[in-house]
């Protein structure tokens, strides 16, 4: 049992690089809707004014990129050039080419194989209900309400850039309360700091941390700096897959290293990772353990794993070894497998970009289920 501080963060739809994502994932549900079995890999860059979406593609489907391109731009929220890039006049420039003919070869139907070797990991505690670390469930929920007060009107001065994080004090490895919270949050040049900070106190902080974590000694730094006005790719680039802890468990668990979005479910990266979460999850749920840590690592070309590693750090109710059995009886994991359990051909991608790919119950991999023996 131990004693400590940990921190999380989680970033706005407006953020450079969460931009990236979303417009990746929105080309991939673009191609998805027409043909299920579009092989996808999909890299975005984003800069002053302008948008690169480079890759690899191969589909039947026909799909107005650059269109999807403009509206996921405007989906999020940049709608003007004072925001940090307009929708309509950013330049965009597309680089696609078709899937390289060695990597479908061990990918294609027939085969099954993995669309790259891979690592990945999955996890899961009974810290929360939805059973992730409290300390990045907090800060999504604060990057997701600071959407919502800037899309409702509710804080209209808001813009769509912002980054969130949360210190949780644990005690005997339980969270105890709420150390510190950073909110940063762009904005229009008109609004006072002050008025701006009584604003995300109340409508944001207070509507999303509980009050029972806050106390007298809970710090608060609502922008810092004192003002956030130039954001999204006007005051930084942006790039798709840089926002690995985000996307995942906020550094309290590993993380293979591969990137989510823009991938269709023939790559591991996603579809294994997302797996790994649903067999965690469940191994949770169903009270085999109060913490779960997996393992799956592939080969290209090979459907079924090279290995499977399982951690329940000391907290298994039984045998790892009868855990490791369940899981080898219960779930495919071959990439095939994987996609017809979570049924992954689907346009449901561009949902998962923001507030992290886990812990939402709208996803497949997020449902419970019975794993104990019969």
């Amino acid at each position: 049992m131990r004693d400590y501080l940990f921190t999380s963060e989680s970033v706005t739809e407006g953020h450079p690089d969460k931009l990236c994502d979303f417009i990746a994932d929105s080309v991939l549900d673009a191609f998805l809707e027409k043909d299920k079995n579009s092989r996808v890999a999909c890299e975005v860059m984003a800069g002053k004014g302008e948008i690169l979406v480079t890759g690899e593609i191969t589909s039947t489907a026909k799909v107005d990129i650059e269109g999807v391109i403009r509206n996921a731009i405007k989906e999020v929220g940049y709608n003007d050039a004072n925001t940090g890039i307009d929708y309509k006049t950013c330049g965009i420039e597309i680089n696609i080419s078709q899937q390289s003919p060695d990597i479908a070869l061990g990918t294609n139907d027939e085969v099954g194989g993995a669309g790259d070797q891979g690592i990945i990991f999955g996890f899961a505690c009974d810290e929360t209900k939805e059973c992730m670390p409290l300390p990045i469930s907090l800060a999504h929920g604060l990057a997701k309400r600071l959407a919502e007060v800037r899309k409702s009107g509710e804080l209209k001065y808001l813009r769509p850039d912002g980054k969130t994080q949360v210190t949780v004090e644990y005690e005997d490895d339980k969270p105890k309360r709420v150390e510190a919270i950073v909110v940063s949050t762009q904005h229009t040049e008109e609004i006072e700091q002050e008025q701006l900070r009584r604003d995300v106190m109340q409508n944001v902080i207070k509507h999303v941390i509980p009050a029972n974590l806050l106390d007298n000694e809970t710090k608060y730094f609502i922008n810092p700096t004192g003002r956030f006005i130039i954001g999204g790719p006007l005051g930084d680039s942006g790039l798709t897959g840089r926002k690995l802890m985000v996307d995942t468990y906020g550094g309290y668990a590993r993380h293979g290293g591969g990137a989510f979005s823009g991938k269709d479910p023939t790559k591991v990266d996603r579809s294994a990772a997302y797996m790994a979460r649903f067999i965690a999850k469940n191994i949770v749920a169903n009270k085999l353990a109060r913490k779960c840590e997996i393992q799956i690592s592939y080969a290209i070309g090979i459907a079924k794993p090279v290995s499977l590693y399982i951690n329940t750090f000391g907290t298994n109710q039984i045998p790892e070894e009868e855990i490791m059995q369940l899981i080898e009886e219960k779930f495919d994991l071959t990439p095939q497998g994987i996609i017809e359990c979570l049924d992954l051909r689907r346009p449901i991608y561009k949902k998962t970009t923001n507030y992290g790919h886990f812990g939402r119950e709208e996803f497949s991999w997020e449902r419970v289920i019975e794993i104990t023996k019969e």
